[in-house]
């Protein structure tokens, strides 16, 4: 398919493009097949607007006489309107936003078009995989080991090739315990704490059903995980209601009486469409112009967002006492295990983990724990929170994580290796990116479609030098503590870098946050000069 099928009006002159901080601009609009190009033909400026489509959530078109505006509402939550001359032009160019902006096929996206001159698709694609893991922790070897049982992806389709299971379970036995967990994912390692040698697991739910079905081999893999110790701990990311009602439609909890040593523990977290509304309100309420600081107040607390920070961020934190403090490995679970699972067990591995603190640690970790461990990013990421298609599979988990952690780098600021910018380019780029590092919804499908083949990877674009030294934080000093993050209503805060990040006083904020970064820089250098 061409994409010139699509645009009937490739570009316009005379066009009014009215865009957050910055002044209205006269010029000329121009439609690609993957971007939205503005040039200011004022005299003496040499100001462009250049929007991924991809970018783009939602299109309105206002018909006023013989012109016409349309509104465009981005995911990275700007609102931009283009005034157009001309009735027939202005119908053009918003239905060539509205088509190119939703295309369905993967390899006609741009990351698979996307050439940058300081990238070669000949690198290396990615930082980190579950066999980089492996050899990188030999205090593994003795009782765990590397499993290819998953190499065509047959056994589980979200995870991939590679798995870590204890030493003792062979991969017959793992096939059967597939079978057992929803959408096959059996228990596997994501984290080994080298100060105790307590592991974290994710799976998905056992499929116990109404009549309470029991699977040996699956008890004798968690019972493999505990050996010589006295006990583990399974956290459900649901409450103990919903985990009964699972099992009336097939899914169901590991009993006491199947699973004598594990004791589990149910933490309700919002999940799907309860969040994506919650984010819905939430932008809703960041774009009131009322002015009106109670009706301000009274939006935030019924989006409910702070709340779900909150018990992330909590449960997160009970994840790393048992593990930490306790000394309990412990397995993590919803009912897919694609979302709430990857969210605590990334959080948790944060305020335990130094290593995961530093710039590469920390994309590493995003890479093992979302990109490769299965979650949906194209079903979860299809739409922001303007859009007015209806509902399907969208989530804003990966989001939610970002805030955390963007919570965690505001209470400890000299404990994280990166800055506030990458998160904020990681919350835009999982919406719409140049690279092909959040396409699809698994591993499999990447490879299946040519994704490492055929476009670049963020997290090794980001670690580029002059990318590296924006991304770091200057205040950094490591430390071998954990972080233990404060969840007191109190002590949560929106993230306005975020969600306010198009006003004034986001903007100013921002350039006060530079400036302060540039001297610690600075400073730096005479210290060590």
């Amino acid at each position: 398919m061409e994409f010139s099928e699509h645009i009937k009006t490739a570009n316009v002159e005379d066009v009014v493009l009215r865009q957050p901080l910055h002044p209205p601009s006269r010029g000329t609009l121009c439609i690609t097949g993957h971007h939205l190009l503005f040039s200011d033909r004022e005299e003496g400026s040499s100001r462009q607007l250049l929007l991924l489509l991809r970018n783009i959530d939602a299109v309105e078109k206002r018909i006023s006489g013989s012109s016409g505006t349309i509104t465009i509402k981005c995911k990275d939550m700007r609102v931009l309107h283009l005034d157009i001359p001309g009735m027939e032009q202005c119908l053009n160019i918003a239905h060539s936003i509205e088509t190119l902006s939703c295309l369905d096929g993967v390899a006609a996206m741009y990351p698979f078009f996307y050439r940058p001159s300081d990238l070669s698709l000949q690198n290396q694609w990615g930082l980190s995989s579950t066999e980089k893991y492996y050899s990188q922790m030999k205090e593994l070897h003795n009782r765990w080991r590397l499993s290819s049982v998953n190499r065509d992806y047959s056994v589980c389709p979200s995870y991939p090739p590679a798995v870590i299971i204890p030493q003792n379970t062979d991969d017959d036995m793992l096939k059967k315990v597939a079978k057992f967990r929803q959408g096959g994912r059996f228990p596997a390692l994501c984290y080994y704490h080298r100060k105790n040698g307590m592991v974290i697991l994710r799976s998905s739910q056992p499929l116990t059903g109404a009549n309470r079905k029991r699977c040996r081999e699956d008890e004798h893999l968690l019972q493999a995980v505990i050996d010589g110790s006295d006990k583990g701990y399974i956290i459900d990311t649901r409450s103990s209601q919903q985990a009964q009602q699972a099992r009336m439609t097939g899914g169901g909890f590991e009993s006491k009486s199947s699973y004598s040593h594990w004791k589990r523990l149910h933490r309700q977290m919002e999940r799907g469409k309860a969040l994506q509304e919650s984010l819905i309100k939430l932008v809703e309420a960041c774009g009131d112009e009322s002015h009106n600081m109670d009706r301000w107040l009274s939006k935030l607390e019924n989006s409910k967002w702070l709340s779900h920070v909150q018990t992330a961020l909590s449960t997160a934190g009970l994840l790393a006492e048992c593990v930490e403090r306790d000394g309990h490995s412990v397995l993590v679970h919803g009912s897919e295990g694609t979302d709430s699972t990857l969210l605590i067990s990334t959080l948790a591995q944060l305020i335990m983990d130094p290593c995961c603190r530093t710039l590469e640690g920390f994309l590493a970790l995003l890479e093992r724990e979302w990109v490769q461990a299965g979650h949906p990013f194209q079903q979860r990421c299809a739409h922001f929170a303007y859009s007015h298609a209806r509902l399907q599979q969208e989530s804003p988990v990966f989001l939610l994580m970002l805030d955390c952690v963007w919570q965690l780098w505001r209470q400890f600021p000299l404990a994280l290796g990166f800055s506030e910018a990458l998160l904020l380019r990681l919350a835009t780029e999982a919406y719409a990116s140049d690279y092909g590092t959040f396409l699809c919804n698994s591993h499999q499908e990447r490879c299946a479609l040519g994704v490492t083949e055929n476009t670049h990877c963020l997290f090794q674009a980001l670690l580029r030098p002059t990318e590296r030294d924006y991304y770091s934080n200057p205040l950094y000093e490591p430390t071998e503590l954990a972080i233990w993050p404060s969840v007191h209503p109190q002590s949560l805060q929106l993230w306005r870098g975020f969600f306010l990040r198009w006003t004034q006083q986001a903007r100013q904020l921002e350039e006060a946050q530079e400036e302060i970064r540039n001297m610690v820089i600075e400073w730096g250098k005479m210290a060590l000069s």
